[in-house]
Order: C-alpha cells, then sequence, then structure tokens
C-alpha cells in the first residue's frame, strides 16, 4: 500500500462547522470525480499496528484541474480524537492519503442523473457537478437535492440553478420537504439516483424510492462492492 504524505496549502471556513482542507497534490496521485480516499495524520503508522483512531476515509471535494486535493468535513464542538486533532492542524502541517478509489464517477448513460444528499455529503457531489459543467456529453440533466438542518448550505456557489446548464439545485431544511421531493423525482422510471449521507440516510432514501418503483440498478451508493448488498439486498426490497 502506497502512503502518500502532503501538506495543508489552504483551510477554507466554508460554514461555522465545516472546513476544507486544501493538501498538495503529491507526484504519482490521481483522481477523477466522485472518489474517495483515507485521510490519516501523523503518527497513525508509528507502532506495529496502524492507529485506526487516527484515519478517516473522506471524499475528495475537488477535481486534479484545482490543483489541490480538497477534504470536506463538518467537525462540531464535541468530535472525536480525530476530529480534535485535525481542527489543530494549520498550513504547512503534513497528513496522509492512501487507497484511492472511486464508487461514484459521472455516468454518461443519456439520463437524468438525481444527486440526493445530506449535509457535507453535498462535498462527494462537488466535483461531479463540476464535471457536468466541463463536458455534459451523454447527460440529459441533473437535480441535486440536499437537506441541512443547520441552514448553512455548502457550496452555493456551484449549487445554483443554472437551466441553460439543464441544472438544479435545491436545499431543504427539513424531512417533509425533503422526502416529497424525492418522490417527484422517483417519477423518473430510467433516471439515475445518487445517494450520500450517513448509512441511515442510504436506507431511508432506498426506501422511498423503492417504494416509488425505482430499481435497484438505478441507485448508486458512495459504497464498495462488498459494502452494497446491506442496502440494496433483495430482502430489503419494498
Amino acid at each position: 500500500m502506497q502512503i502518500y504524505w502532503t501538506k495543508i496549502n489552504k483551510i477554507i471556513e466554508e460554514t461555522p462547522e465545516v472546513k476544507t482542507y486544501m493538501l498538495d497534490i503529491p507526484e504519482g496521485f490521481t483522481w477523477e470525480e466522485g472518489a474517495h480516499t483515507h485521510l490519516a495524520l501523523e503518527g497513525f503508522n508509528a507502532g506495529d499496528e496502524p492507529n485506526k483512531s487516527l484515519v478517516r476515509h473522506m471524499s475528495i471535494s475537488t477535481l486534479p484541474k484545482e490543483n489541490s486535493i480538497g477534504i470536506t468535513t463538518r467537525i462540531r464542538e464535541l468530535c472525536s480524537e480525530f476530529k480534535s486533532i485535525l481542527k489543530t492542524l494549520k498550513v504547512g502541517d503534513q497528513v496522509a492519503l492512501f487507497k484511492i478509489h472511486s464508487n461514484v464517477p459521472l455516468k454518461r448513460e443519456n439520463k437524468n442523473i438525481y444527486l440526493l444528499s445530506s449535509g457535507v455529503g453535498l462535498a462527494t457531489f462537488r466535483p461531479i457537478v463540476l464535471e457536468y459543467f466541463e463536458r455534459a456529453d451523454n447527460v440529459n440533466q441533473i437535480q441535486s437535492l440536499n437537506i441541512d438542518s443547520s441552514k448553512d448550505y455548502l457550496f452555493t456557489d456551484i449549487f445554483t440553478s443554472a437551466p441553460d446548464k439543464n441544472f438544479t439545485a435545491q436545499f431543504v431544511d427539513n424531512r417533509k420537504d425533503y422526502y416529497d421531493e424525492v418522490k417527484k423525482f422517483a417519477s423518473d422510471k430510467e433516471g439515475l439516483f445518487y445517494i450520500v449521507g450517513s448509512d441511515e440516510f442510504l436506507l431511508q432514501n432506498i426506501e422511498v424510492l423503492r417504494e416509488q418503483g425505482v430499481k435497484t440498478e438505478q441507485i448508486l451508493l458512495d459504497k464498495r462492492e462488498r459494502a452494497l448488498p446491506k442496502f440494496l439486498s433483495p430482502e430489503l426490497s419494498v
């Protein structure tokens, strides 16, 4: 396993609780839209066994053309050991990256795409939308729906409806409005539904979509293949 050590070059305060850590791109580090990586703090590999409390699975919220690896995360006042350390880091400090993979690249199948996310899960979709803006080939349109009870909505510079680009962005702060919109989306029997959020959020969305007749093959999750049966197994169908 290759470990890429790199430095923080900028810290962006997106909202009072959400920060984006911009990292230098190490030589040989490549990724595509919808990718995630493991972010590790100094000392994680100091012992005989890796210290897993110093490692987190994180989406990459930038595209390579932005010349930095963006890691966007919510850090609350009461937080884990990992995030307690992360929030003390400054520009110039070192972190490690390893195991890059993309479960949700932009599919170009001449279909409508629906991006369903909760809170900071929107970070996974930011590079997908940027890639679509750059090249919309074989994508009919994209509609993004994000629920965030804090009302401190993320990336509103990008997630703004643009009819000329066949792109719609919606933010809601409550479950009723959110699932009312999801049900409307589900009337599209050919659409592709990308979902990012907590496991509970994924299961709730899948249940609503399936109740509306959406098929398993239309649902894309930011999960490795071995984890998909937990969410998309036939026993969970309604």
